[in-house]
């Protein structure tokens, strides 16, 4: 067999997304007795990276192992979860790991096809995200990123189980690093690469890491640091500069959009992005800069630059977002690591055998269809939330849940954020 290349590996995936490959993969698992058997099935699927499908094998193995190996060694355990109690990388990949608590939650009730679908689905959701951060490895990296955003569309598909995940490939590069890392070697360099990406991916990127890690460092401040913004910045010195960067490329956004005489609507989703993204801590950004970003002057000064240029307008544009009980706002939702948000809606679908109609993305914004859909985000927030208060992690010595949605809490976030951008 040829040597696993990036093309290669998107066209075996493919194969495995096209179609009713995926519908076939699931009638040979879904005879079993009960859910349990059924699941052990599928388990073996995942373990092997292996499915078979009319008598041929879909065989990822050899593209998993290359490029997980690969990603290790850049710094990033994209398939595998951190144990905080135990210290260590968990033997199975999440995929796995959530099956086995739906092995624990449901095994004795009769095979449940959409769960099944759901799982076979997430699965594949990261092998997607194992590839997202192999897009430099050889050819165009936007070129790559596009191929993958078409498999995502795949996966999200006809013919998958209707849950879907993010709203685009390059949410997935966020997805994959948004794990505990106990060394944190890896995020300087890729960084560096995303920065030479094109204009429309940088953007993307820019614009979910904005909000999420707003809303990650919000979570910090409020849990992990005891309110303490010196510790948080010692402790954060790989996200500070990729909140920089990220802050200024949706600031370049704004400012290319024509700024403050664009009409509000369409300016929404990137005002609200740069006032989550200052949530977590406005000084660094625009007062003092910490010790965290001591590399990251340029993007700083840039940022810097062209915010107190449209300062004005954007502090009245984010009179518009304040936190309150009636509808949704990421202002409100503080959380440790996106992919646990996302791993909380897929667990949360298999439990009720239903998929999610919301993205990820979805939580990051208060940008909302309709009534309809704002409420849904309350409800899912509310959800996830319920389930870190029944399962709490020990921080400072304390139970605390890791994904908390509080509009209360959002609210002074979004005081204080405007106090410091007053200053």
């Amino acid at each position: 067999m040829p040597a696993v290349s990036f093309g290669r590996a998107c066209a075996l995936v493919e194969t495995a997304l096209k179609g009713a490959t995926r519908r076939e993969i699931l009638a040979g698992v879904s005879t079993s007795k009960d859910f349990a058997q059924a699941l052990t099935r599928l388990r073996g699927g995942m373990r092997a990276n292996a499915w078979k499908v009319r008598g041929q094998t879909i065989d990822l193995d050899e593209v998993v192992k290359k490029y997980d190996r690969k990603t290790r060694q850049d710094g990033f355990h994209v398939l595998h979860d951190w144990d905080g109690k135990a210290d260590h990388v968990n033997d199975n990949i999440i995929p796995v790991d959530v099956l086995d608590y739906v092995v624990l939650k449901r095994g004795a009730e009769p095979p449940d096809a959409v769960a099944l679908a759901i799982l076979l689905d997430y699965y594949f959701l990261h092998v997607l995200a194992l590839l997202a951060l192999r897009i430099w490895d050889e050819g165009d990296p936007d070129a790559n990123l596009d191929r993958l955003e078409g498999l995502l569309a795949e996966l999200q598909g006809a013919g998958g189980s209707g849950q879907r995940f993010v709203d685009d490939a390059d949410t997935l590069i966020l997805i994959a690093t948004s794990h505990y890392e106990i060394v944190e070697r890896g995020y300087d360099v890729l960084l560096e690469r995303t920065k030479a990406l094109n204009r429309v991916h940088r953007a993307r990127i820019a614009l979910a890491h904005t909000v999420s890690m707003g809303c990650h460092l919000r979570f910090g401040f409020e849990a992990s640091y005891g309110r303490d913004t010196v510790v948080m910045r010692d402790d954060n010195v790989a996200d500070y500069p990729w909140l920089c960067w990220a802050l200024m490329t949706t600031m370049q956004e704004y400012a290319r959009l024509g700024g403050d005489g664009v009409a509000a609507a369409g300016q929404a989703p990137i005002v609200e992005g740069i006032l989550n993204g200052l949530s977590g801590d406005a000084r660094a950004f625009i007062g003092e800069p910490p010790a965290s970003l001591s590399r990251s002057h340029d993007d700083r000064a840039a940022f810097r630059a062209l915010f107190l240029r449209h300062r004005d307008a954007l502090l009245e544009a984010f009179q518009r977002y304040t936190p309150t009980p009636e509808t949704y706002s990421p202002l409100a939702f503080f959380f440790n690591f996106s992919h646990n948000v996302l791993k909380g809606m897929v667990v949360d679908a298999l439990l009720r055998g239903r998929a999610w109609p919301l993205t990820f993305n979805d939580l990051l914004t208060g940008v909302s269809r309709d009534e309809a859909h704002a409420a849904l985000k309350q409800e899912l927030a509310a959800t996830l939330m319920g389930y870190a208060r029944a399962n709490p992690d020990t921080i400072r010595g304390r139970p605390m849940p890791v994904i908390v949605y509080d509009p209360s809490t959002g609210r002074d976030a979004w005081a204080v954020t405007l106090r410091k951008i007053r200053e």
